[in-house]
């Protein structure tokens, strides 16, 4: 089911997979795994690559929704060279322009003081590991801040759509994302990374619900 807002099609294809097509046309993908496409996904303009865990960079799934005329962008710190064609690396804090969409990189990782740490008290995301994306698509601010936890230098953040994990364990749960929420002010949020395996399981309807009276728009896609 695709969401829209200010003529862009938001659609979740699974766990924290997302593709985005604006009114012009032009299709981006975000971490798309092979598990949860289409067998005949639609071919991307822009695929953008946030860390190296294989649920979020996938090179098969990359080529599935390629074509000689897309342009992948990755992190700097993914090791990408396993794939085809020119790959623009992407900073873990800065900004770029990629294909015509204004890219802002925000650093994302596990605080190593906080509860989503292994067995061994190792953030699960370290610092350096993984970025979020805040994405300038036809006038319209997306925010993508990936596998993380919410941050102090979150807060400086702002977008008219939010698009984070509330899934819990290896990244925030849905309160903590709520929290975040809160501080970017969107317009809407879009929830992702929850349900896919059994530490991630969590109740997005109540996380809806805490927004919703806090009067954030929320729709689980």
């Amino acid at each position: 089911m695709a969401i829209t807002h200010n003529q862009l099609a938001f659609e979740r294809l699974g766990h924290a997979s997302v593709r985005i097509e604006a009114g012009d046309g032009t299709v981006v993908y975000i971490d798309p795994w092979s598990d949860v496409l289409q067998d005949d996904p639609t071919a991307a303009d822009i695929v953008f690559v946030t860390h190296d865990d294989f649920d979020h960079y996938d090179p098969e799934a990359i080529a599935a929704v390629s074509t000689a005329e897309t342009t992948v962008a990755v992190y700097e710190a993914v090791d990408s060279t396993t794939l085809e064609g020119d790959v623009v690396d992407l900073p873990q804090d800065g900004a770029v322009t990629v294909s015509g969409i204004d890219v802002r990189t925000v650093p994302a990782y596990n605080d190593p003081d906080g509860a989503h740490v292994d067995d061994d008290g190792n953030p699960f995301h370290a610092e350096g590991e993984v970025i979020g994306l805040l994405l300038t698509m036809g006038g319209t601010s997306v925010y993508f801040p990936s596998d993380t936890d919410f941050l102090p230098h979150h807060e400086s953040v702002s977008a008219d759509v939010f698009i984070p994990p509330i899934g819990g364990h290896y990244t925030m749960d849905r309160h903590e994302a709520a929290a975040f929420a809160r501080a970017v002010e969107p317009e809407l949020v879009l929830p992702v990374h929850y349900d896919t395996f059994d530490p991630i399981e969590t109740d997005a309807e109540a996380f809806k619900t805490e927004l919703e009276a806090d009067g954030i728009a929320v729709e689980l896609f």
